[in-house]
């Protein structure tokens, strides 16, 4: 989906039915993989990369509010992005989140 930014400054990167309660994907803002996870209808959004070795989040499992990576098994929690599990002991970037009309925004915190 093709980036626009909205009233709001951020940038479209989704439609809200793209990403179903208890979904990930990965969107794209600014050239940088961002992880999108929809909680129980509260989508979140980190940077798609673990700050231990880099490994894809959006291949971790989604665990309530927190992302367990996939290579060894660290976790970040999705409102925060603080690291919560080592071996990965500092956070990933979070994303603001604004959802309009059906589709979603993203903006650096």
């Amino acid at each position: 989906m093709s980036e626009t930014a909205s009233e709001r400054g951020g940038i479209r990167v989704a439609r809200l039915v793209d990403v179903q309660p208890g979904e990930m994907t990965t969107v794209e803002v600014e050239g940088v993989k961002v992880l999108l996870a929809n909680v129980g209808g509260t989508l979140r959004a980190l940077r798609d990369s673990c700050s231990h070795e880099e490994a894809p989040l959006s291949e971790g499992e989604l665990e309530g509010e927190t992302v367990v990576c996939p290579w060894h098994y660290s976790s970040f929690c999705l409102r925060t992005g603080e690291a919560l599990e080592p071996p990965a002991v500092d956070s990933v970037e979070a994303y603001a989140v604004h959802v309009a009309d059906g589709e979603v925004f993203l903006s650096r915190q």
